[in-house]
């Protein structure tokens, strides 16, 4: 019998809203549902890509379950324990063990720091090392991340962007954590360089075990690195598959426009482009029913009265959110089309 295999991450209909306040007294008169509802598993050693368009709520799921952000609802348990239940002092712990890698590799970093103070603040304050042993570490994670000792002593605008992003890795590394949410880590990175940076957490990961959060909008580098990949849009997760389901089937009409985008390597080989009309709604005042039914080539009078939870399609690991995805119109509508 084959063992269950554990999560470390588990998030259960997790909701971050954001008030609008207007007028001298600051009134509450909306809110921006920037996260609504979203739920998913990440086994240990394992990654999660989380895609969809800028906007849609990737980055505050990210920090939200980090507690950087306060939750409005729901649940994140990290191996079991309730993450927004811990007191500070074992919330302060915890962050031992859960990690940021951030998207900007500049503005992230501090550039009246040095290297070495970068990397080992967070060793003084946490493990009270001291200058030698911290010193030691550092240049220990450095190497791990391809930098050398030398680097240690410059500051950040020394560096190039790569080299950038490899010191915020290695911060993240520098306690030896369990969990890592890695926000969009190569999207202010050139081509030649995403890469590297994605080897570089893959290899990362092989060696320490870790696992990842990954927030992206690119879905080739997401294919590249995940093991299970979740589509968000409009603070909902609408599809929910494994990486080799999502990328042979794509399933939701939102997940097969964004797919379409990607570039092909072959000149001759295209693939038909689904072009979404209209724009992204605003999270303050989100459609009725299905939010992406507006824009949905393959919208009903049902989509715009009902929310579909994620169910079932192809098979109990890929989940749909989607009155249309069935058996009678899947063959039709839903699969791959390339041409010559």
């Amino acid at each position: 019998m084959i063992a269950e295999q554990r999560h470390l991450i588990e998030v259960a209909d997790l909701k971050t809203h954001f008030p609008i306040r207007k007028g001298l007294l600051r009134r509450v008169v909306g809110e921006v549902k920037a996260v609504d509802g979203v739920s998913f598993r990440i086994a240990a050693g394992k990654t999660l890509g989380l895609v969809g368009e800028s906007g849609c709520g990737k980055t505050t799921v990210g920090r939200t379950l980090l507690r950087l952000i306060p939750a409005t609802e729901g649940r994140v348990l990290y191996s079991g324990r309730d993450v927004f239940a811990l007191r500070n002092e074992q919330m302060r712990l915890l962050r031992r063990r859960m990690q940021l890698v951030f998207q900007d590799p500049y503005g992230s970093l501090n550039p009246r720091l040095t290297v070495e103070n970068i990397v080992g603040e967070a060793l003084a304050v946490h493990e009270g090392l001291s200058v030698h042993r911290r010193r030691d570490k550092v240049m220990a994670i450095l190497e791990k991340v391809g930098l050398a000792s030398h680097h240690a002593g410059r500051y950040p605008h020394e560096f190039s962007g790569g080299q950038r992003q490899r010191i915020g890795i290695a911060r993240a590394l520098a306690l030896g954590p369990q969990f890592i949410v890695c926000d969009e880590p190569v999207s202010a990175l050139d081509v030649s360089i995403q890469s590297q940076i994605v080897n570089l957490l893959k290899d990362l990961q092989a060696e320490m075990g870790l696992t990842y959060l990954f927030i992206a909008h690119d879905l080739a580098v997401v294919e590249h690195i995940s093991d299970d990949v979740a589509v968000m849009y409009l603070g909902r997760i609408v599809e929910y598959a494994s990486r080799n389901a999502l990328y042979a089937n794509p399933q939701h009409p939102y997940t097969r426009a964004l797919m379409s985008a990607i570039p092909r390597p072959e000149p001759r080989r295209r693939r038909e482009r689904i072009v979404l009309a209209g724009e992204v709604p605003s999270p303050s005042n989100p459609p009725s029913g299905c939010a992406f039914h507006p824009r949905c080539p393959l919208a009903e009078p049902r989509c715009a009265e009902e929310v579909q939870s994620l169910v079932g399609s192809a098979s109990a690991e890929h989940r749909v959110a989607c009155w249309k995805v069935s058996e009678e119109n899947r063959r039709y509508c839903l699969q791959p089309r390339d041409t010559i």
